[in-house]
C-alpha cells in the first residue's frame, strides 16, 4: 500500500487494522517491522496520500477498491486439520465489507488463499449485498521479504484475476490501472480468478520444491564427498534451470512455503488426486529431514550429548534483511536441541527476545493468527539465553550453529571467538556462509551443510 501510494499520488491509500498498538506504530518513527527501504517510503507518503487508521469501517465505506490482507492460517483442529487453509478471518472481513458498503466496489485478495476462495467470498458478499454491485479479484503478491521495495518497485510480473464478465473485466482494467502507473503493461498478467489463486500456491511450491531439490543433494554430497556449492554452480549454469534457490541450508522458512504447500495439498486431495498431493508433500518432508539432519550432526558431533552445554544460535530470523521468525528453521533446530538438554545463547540482529521466547514455547501454526488472539506464552524456556552481540553468545560455548546468511557473520573474528569458547570448539554453519578452511586453520571443527566432512565428522554417524 506504501508503495502504490508513492507511485500513485493521485490516489488515497489508507491502511486500516484493528488492532490499535499496530496502527500506532505504523503513525509512529518507530515502524513495526523491520524492512530495508519501507521507512523512507512511508514517511514520503505519510499524512499526504497514505493514512493508517483503525476506523475500519468508515474508510471501507468511502473506498472504491478494498484490498484485504488477513491472517489465512493453516488449521490445527476439525476438517482439513494441519493442512487447509483457515478462512475465519476472510469470512468477517467480507461480512464487515458487505454491512458498511454504501456504493459499489471492487474487493481485491491480497492475502495467498486457497483455489476457489473467490467463489466463497462472492457467495457472502451478494447474499448480503443489499443491492450493492461487488466484484471480486484475486491480486496475489509475489514480493520477497528483505527486498520487498525493490520487488514492488519492479516486479517480474503483477498478476490480477477476474470474473470473465463484462463487469469482471471492468474491475480488472480498473486494478489494472492503478500498477501501470509504474509497471510496464507487459508485465501485468490478467487471468481468470482461479488460475490466479493457483499461481500464487504453484510458484511458492516450485520455489520451495528447488530448495528441497538442492537440500536432497547436500545430503548426497556429504555421504560421497562432493560439494554442494559446486554441484549447483554447474546445475545452475544450464539456462533452462537458471542459478537462483540453488543454495543448500538448514531449510527453508518463511510465512507461506510451508502453508501453501499444505494448502495445495488439501486441494488435491479434496480434488480426488492422492498422488499429486503425494508428490507435493515431499517439498516438506525432505525440508523437515534436512532440519533434523542437522540437529543430529550436532549432536553426535559433540559426543553424542550435548547436555548443559552452551551453544551458540547465530541468526534466529528465516533468512537475512528481515526480522521475520515466521517457519523459520531455527525454531525446530532450537527445539531438538533442547530436547537434548542443551543451553542455548542466541543472537540475531533484528529479532526481540521477547520474540523468540515466543516462538519456542508457540504451538505449530499459533504464529499466522493476529497477535492479540496469540495465547500468551506462560513459560519462557528457562534454558534459552538472548544476546546483543555474536561475541557474548559465544562465549564459554561448546559450538555454534550459524542459522541465518546476515552478511555481519561473515566478517566476525572467528580467531577471539575461538580463544573465547571451549575445546574442542565447533561450528555447523547451517548456511554455507563462512570460510571452513580458515576456520579450521584457526582449530575449530567445522561442519558445513553439503560440504566434503571434516576427518571428525566421518567417524560419527550422521542420523542418530
Amino acid at each position: 500500500m506504501a508503495v502504490i501510494a508513492l507511485k500513485c499520488p493521485d490516489i488515497e491509500v489508507a491502511v486500516v487494522d484493528i488492532s490499535v498498538p499496530r496502527i500506532t506504530a505504523w503513525n509512529s518513527d518507530q515502524l513495526p517491522i523491520y524492512e530495508p527501504g519501507l521507512d523512507e517510503v512511508v514517511k514520503q507518503c505519510r499524512g499526504k496520500n497514505l493514512f493508517f487508521s483503525t476506523d475500519v469501517e468508515k474508510h471501507v465505506c468511502e473506498a472504491d477498491i478494498v484490498f484485504v490482507s488477513v491472517n489465512t492460517p493453516t488449521k490445527t483442529r476439525g476438517l482439513g486439520a494441519g493442512k487447509a487453509a483457515d478462512l475465519t478471518y476472510w469470512e468477517s472481513a467480507a461480512r464487515m465489507i458487505a454491512d458498511v458498503s454504501k456504493s459499489d466496489k471492487i474487493v481485491v485478495e491480497k492475502s495467498t488463499v486457497p483455489v476457489k476462495t473467490a467463489e466463497a467470498i462472492e457467495k457472502i458478499l451478494t447474499h448480503n449485498s443489499k443491492g450493492i454491485k461487488f466484484q471480486i479479484l484475486s491480486n496475489p503478491e509475489f514480493l520477497a521479504e528483505g527486498t520487498a521495495i525493490e520487488d514492488l518497485f519492479a516486479p517480474d510480473r503483477v498478476l490480477i484475476g477476474g470474473r470473465e464478465t463484462p463487469d469482471g473485466q471492468k474491475a480488472i482494467q480498473a486494478l489494472k490501472s492503478v500498477y501501470a502507473h509504474w509497471v510496464p503493461e507487459d508485465r501485468i498478467i490478467c487471468t481468470n480468478l482461479w488460475s490466479a489463486e493457483l499461481s500464487k500456491l504453484a510458484a511458492n511450491a516450485f520455489l520451495a520444491q528447488r530448495i528441497s531439490s538442492v537440500n536432497a543433494m547436500s545430503a548426497l554430497c556429504e555421504a560421497t564427498g562432493a560439494d554442494v556449492a559446486e554441484v549447483s554452480y554447474a546445475v545452475g549454469k544450464d539456462t533452462r534451470i537458471g542459478p537462483k534457490f540453488l543454495n543448500s541450508s538448514v531449510g527453508f522458512g518463511g510465512s507461506c512455503f510451508q502453508k501453501d504447500i499444505l494448502n495445495l495439498v488439501y486441494i488435491c486431495e479434496c480434488n480426488g488426486l492422492p498422488e499429486v498431493a503425494e508428490y507435493w508433500k515431499q517439498v516438506i518432508k525432505i525440508n523437515d529431514y534436512q532440519k533434523s539432519r542437522f540437529v543430529n550432526r550436532v549432536v553426535s558431533s559433540m559426543f553424542n550429548t550435548v547436555a548443559n552445554k552452551k551453544i551458540a544460535v547465530l541468526g534466529f530470523a528465516f533468512k537475512k534483511d528481515t526480522g521475520d521468525t515466521r517457519e523459520t528453521p531455527a525454531i525446530d533446530v532450537c527445539k531438538g536441541l533442547l530436547g537434548d538438554k542443551a543451553r542455548l545463547s542466541i543472537y540475531d540482529p533484528q529479532v526481540t527476545e521477547e520474540q523468540i521466547q515466543r516462538d519456542l514455547t508457540m504451538n505449530k501454526f499459533d504464529w499466522d493468527h493476529p497477535l492479540h488472539l496469540q495465547p500468551m506464552s506462560p513459560t519462557t524456556v528457562k534454558q534459552v539465553s538472548v544476546v546483543w552481540d555474536a561475541y557474548s553468545a559465544t562465549k564459554d560455548a561448546h559450538g555454534i550453529c550459524i542459522l541465518t546468511e546476515w552478511d555481519e557473520f561473515k566478517t566476525l573474528d572467528y580467531a577471539k571467538i575461538y580463544a573465547n569458547m571451549q575445546k574442542p570448539a565447533f561450528v555447523f554453519d547451517g548456511r554455507n556462509i563462512v570460510n571452513a578452511e580458515k576456520l579450521r586453520e584457526i582449530g575449530f571443527i567445522v561442519y558445513a551443510i553439503g560440504k566434503p566432512l571434516d576427518a571428525w565428522l566421518k567417524d560419527m554417524p550422521a542420523v542418530a
